[in-house]
């Protein structure tokens, strides 16, 4: 099995992007990583690409939601893929969260786009997904 980790803020709009991706099409499941601290804890126990927005105007240190942050400390070992949206407003930090993320999982980051994304953004994330969960699971069956 393949998965979709994903932070989507009070707004929605990565939750939009992904529903719109399809992926339970492809038998990849998406798990949004809780909003709330009082929410139930996300658990992760298979390879997963993790889908997360850049936070901080800008400012690197503030990049990497807390949400994101907290998960990772715990689900951190099967991850094997990061995209990233951002703003482009944010000039060099743009999606500078998925660097940051991919840097020290020592995963590659294979897509960025800005904000709520574009249909073509959606396609492509959607089928490079596909393909980089086939190859993977090719990998791994060596």
């Amino acid at each position: 099995m393949s998965a979709l980790v994903y932070f989507s803020s009070a707004s929605g709009n990565t939750a939009r992007f992904v529903e719109g991706c399809r992926l339970d099409e492809f038998g990849i499941h998406a798990m949004r990583i809780p909003l709330l601290p009082n929410e139930p804890e996300l658990h992760v126990d298979e390879p997963y690409v993790l889908l997360t927005p850049t936070y901080g105007g800008g400012t690197i240190g503030k990049a990497v939601p807390v949400q994101v942050k907290r998960f990772l400390n715990d689900e951190r070992s099967v991850i094997i893929g990061v995209i990233a949206s951002g703003n482009t407003n944010f000039g060099e930090a743009y999606g500078i969260a998925g660097d940051i993320i991919a840097a020290k999982c020592h995963v590659p980051l294979l897509y960025r786009f800005e904000l709520m994304g574009t249909r073509e953004d959606v396609s492509t994330v959607r089928e490079g997904l596909r393909t980089f969960f086939d190859e993977h699971s090719q990998r791994e069956q060596r």
